[in-house]
C-alpha cells in the first residue's frame, strides 16, 4: 500500500540542467503545478568542480542509460520513449528495495599467484 500511493503521489519539485532554464519553467509552473530549479555552476568558477545538484540529475541520467534500450533513442513516438524510462526507474528501484540492505561499492580484487 506504502509503496503504491508512493508510486502515485505527484512530483512537485524537480531539478534541471540550466540549459533547459526559461520557457520550460513557466510552462512547469503553470500547466504541470511543479517547481523546477535550474541547476547553475557557481559564479566565477573555474575549470571543473562537482555540483551538488548537478550531480543527482548527472546520476539519474547514468542509472537510466544503465538499461540498454534506453542507451540510444531509436524510439520514434516519445510515449513509448517515456515508457522506457518508467520501466528502468522501476526497474531500478525493485532492485533496491529487494536488496534490502544499504548499497556498497565494489572492491577492487586482487589477485595473488598460487
Amino acid at each position: 500500500m506504502l509503496l503504491a500511493t508512493y508510486l502515485t503521489t505527484p512530483v512537485r519539485f524537480l531539478f534541471a540542467d540550466a540549459g533547459l532554464a526559461g520557457r520550460l519553467l513557466d510552462w512547469a509552473q503553470t500547466v504541470l503545478r511543479m517547481t523546477v530549479e535550474a541547476v547553475r555552476k557557481p559564479a566565477g568558477q573555474r575549470g571543473f568542480a562537482v555540483i551538488p545538484r548537478r550531480w543527482a540529475v548527472e546520476r539519474t541520467l547514468a542509472w537510466l542509460t544503465a538499461h540498454r534500450r534506453l542507451a540510444r533513442d531509436y524510439e520514434r513516438h516519445t510515449a513509448v520513449s517515456e515508457a522506457m524510462i518508467r520501466w528502468a526507474a522501476i526497474n531500478t528501484m525493485t532492485r533496491r528495495l529487494a536488496r534490502g540492505r544499504p548499497a556498497t561499492r565494489q572492491q577492487r580484487r586482487v589477485l595473488q599467484p598460487s
